[in-house]
């Protein structure tokens, strides 16, 4: 038997394990207010990292229940850098300061027990957060840079330090890089294989950090690996245009198959297609060119209707030309970046396709117990489960991962709705959405993980409060209900900033 949330605090609290501050009961109290709500959710970020600030400082995640720490990005301080430019875009100066004054302390050379780190995850987190920050503070937000500016220049500092200790998995026969690193001596893996996603989610990242610097071997060494992604061979690992496989023989460059589509694993290649355009559109018009194939070959091939629930839409996996009904949260982005993508190229189709696919999502959340959407699902009808056929028949779709990880793509992919038509049903989806998130994962001293969200409560908690949940999950349910700013996303073709994976602003080289 599962102890409910309130019940759960209450038992570790008089165990001595968590703090004996009530677990909020609600968190939907803003109305239709902007500011109320921001408000709200800046108080929950506080809360979060409270948490971490208390137990995990310098450590990679608070575990909330049992007030532990855990390193699973190398030690670093994951959650303090993930966190940093959140603080900065809500305006809380006490935490901006306290993370400013601990980034020069990181040592990139030794990550914690020597662990293994992997290069996507340390470039999207690390070194995205720290020039996302750098940005901010040089700019739309230079009110909440510190008086002692060496602690900005820190950051870039850091940036290029960490990149220089990372730069030596580009060191392969095509240039295609490893993605597991082992610092402390500078070897790698012994995979023959790199990912889609893992190769062509580092060139925004590392293009900015040559644009700040000068130096453009960063950029040099990214372009190089996607280029086997932007001209895929062997022909059959494209089986339609644009879309293409998953892993890739370092050695090589050849695809080594024909699977995929936009969830884990590929989703963020597809995403920096038209970021990189956003980002330069002179550098970076081939990379617009193959978003645009992949587009085209979506809306053809990949669409899919679920027989129950033929008002809903959602993208399918592939293997070759067979797919594939299955999806993720994690695809859930996918309605954003089309949207993203009619935005900058002035192309309403993928606007109009992306607030489809962002609807489709949205009900994924109305359908279960929590009011959020589980972390995998299909809509195969020949594989329902017994259990699940009445679900099936009134959501359009089952559950295949009932977890909720604190993840942020259904609340992305409204913010981008939100932006591009103005309407107030997208943040009433989002607030609807942040405050079931923060109801039913509020315990100890922080936001845990969810085991299953079809269950009132959620099921029970994984005992890990992630640190994507304060650079995506809470920006996101911020930005749209925040003022603009030149950092907002704009209902435009003219971007000043381009978010990356793990939500951290960058200023754009050159507007379009």
């Amino acid at each position: 038997m599962r102890l409910d949330k309130t019940s759960l605090a209450a038992s570790l609290q008089l165990l001595g394990l968590v703090a004996a501050s009530p677990v909020p009961q609600s968190y939907g109290s803003g109305g239709e207010d902007s500011a109320a709500r921001a408000a709200t959710v800046v108080s929950a970020f506080k809360t979060g990292f409270t948490g971490y600030e208390t137990y995990a400082f310098g450590y990679d995640e608070l575990l909330p229940i049992s007030n532990g720490k855990s390193n699973s990005f190398g030690g670093w301080g994951a959650t303090a850098v993930d966190a940093l430019d959140t603080a900065i875009i809500m305006g809380v100066p006490d935490i901006v300061e306290k993370i400013l004054d601990y980034i020069p302390t990181i040592n990139f050379a030794k990550p914690a027990d020597n662990a293994q780190i992997s290069l996507f995850e340390t470039t999207i987190r690390y070194i995205g957060g720290f020039l996302a920050a750098y940005d901010l503070l040089k700019g739309p937000a230079a009110n909440m840079a510190p008086s002692d500016s060496s602690k900005v220049d820190a950051l870039l500092t850091q940036a290029t330090y960490l990149a220089n200790n990372l730069s030596y998995a580009f060191n392969t026969s095509t240039g295609i890089p490893h993605n597991g690193l082992f610092l402390n001596n500078q070897t790698t893996t012994t995979d023959t294989t790199n990912g889609l996603a893992t190769i062509g989610t580092l060139v925004l990242e590392w293009t900015r950090l040559s644009d700040l610097t000068g130096d453009q071997t960063y950029t040099q060494l990214t372009q190089k690996a996607e280029s086997y992604l932007l001209s895929p061979k062997p022909a059959s690992s494209e089986p339609w245009p644009g879309l293409v496989g998953t892993n890739v023989d370092i050695a090589t460059g050849l695809f080594q198959d024909a699977s995929g589509g936009w969830q884990g694993g590929d989703d963020s290649f597809y995403e920096y297609l038209i970021k990189m355009y956003v980002y330069d559109n002179t550098r970076f018009g081939a990379y617009k060119d193959r978003w645009v194939l992949a587009a085209d070959s979506t809306i053809a091939h990949l669409t899919s209707h679920p027989s129950t629930r033929p008002d809903l839409t959602f993208v399918a996996e592939f293997n070759g030309q067979n797919l594939s009904l299955n999806s993720q949260h994690l695809a859930c982005f996918d309605g954003g970046n089309f949207i993203l993508g009619g935005l900058v190229l002035g192309e309403q189709k993928y606007i109009d396709y992306g607030l489809q696919l962002v609807a489709g999502c949205e009900d994924t959340y109305n359908q279960t117990a929590t009011g959020i959407g589980p972390d995998g699902f299909s809509w195969d009808p020949n594989n329902v489960p017994a259990d699940q056929q009445a679900f099936f028949e009134k959501a359009g779709y089952y559950i295949t991962g009932s977890a909720y990880i604190l993840r942020p793509e259904v609340l992305e992919s409204f913010y981008y709705a939100y932006i591009v038509t103005g309407d107030q049903k997208y943040r009433d989806w989002s607030w609807n959405g942040i405050s079931a998130i923060l109801n039913n994962t509020r315990t100890g001293s922080g936001f845990a993980e969810l085991q299953n969200v079809n269950v009132v409560g959620g099921g029970g908690f994984n005992d890990f409060q992630d640190s994507f949940f304060f650079a995506e999950v809470l920006k996101y349910a911020y930005l749209i209900h925040a003022p603009d700013a030149d950092y907002q996303v704009k209902n435009s073709k003219d971007q000043l900033f381009v978010f990356n994976t793990e939500a951290h602003p960058v200023k754009v080289a050159k507007v379009l």
